[in-house]
């Protein structure tokens, strides 16, 4: 499996970006899709993640601003960033894991597979 993504930029504050994840492989069922962001001197945090049975979970810090969702027939993940401020300025990654459950979302070692990411870059 190999994960793609596409869609990072430059935007100002309160702009709106769509960060793209191309799938790449077959995943099956039972998965969970996550995305991850890492600005330059932190620690790799959890943003948001949606299962195979389209159960999505948010961080607090992006609940109302980020959606995510997936199209099946593109093999795609996406991520919708809306109302975008400059601490949403990172490294975005896509991930992929199974047997991810309950508050398991939230740790990067729960995923196995992980794109080469995009930079997101907010000013202000």
């Amino acid at each position: 499996v190999e994960l793609v993504e596409s869609g990072g930029g430059s935007v100002q504050t309160g702009g709106s970006v769509k960060l793209s994840c191309g799938i790449r492989g077959m995943i099956f069922e039972r998965y969970t899709l996550a995305w991850f962001r890492q600005a330059p001197g932190k620690e790799r945090e959890a943003v948001a993640s949606i299962d195979s049975d389209n159960t999505t979970n948010y961080d607090d810090s992006v609940k109302g601003r980020f959606t995510t969702f997936g199209d099946r027939a593109k093999n795609t993940l996406y991520l919708q960033m809306d109302m975008l401020k400059p601490e949403d300025t990172a490294m975005y990654y896509c991930a992929l894991g199974w047997g991810v459950f309950g508050g398991g979302w939230y740790l990067p070692e729960a995923f196995g597979y992980w794109g080469q990411g995009t930079q997101v870059t907010v000013s202000s």
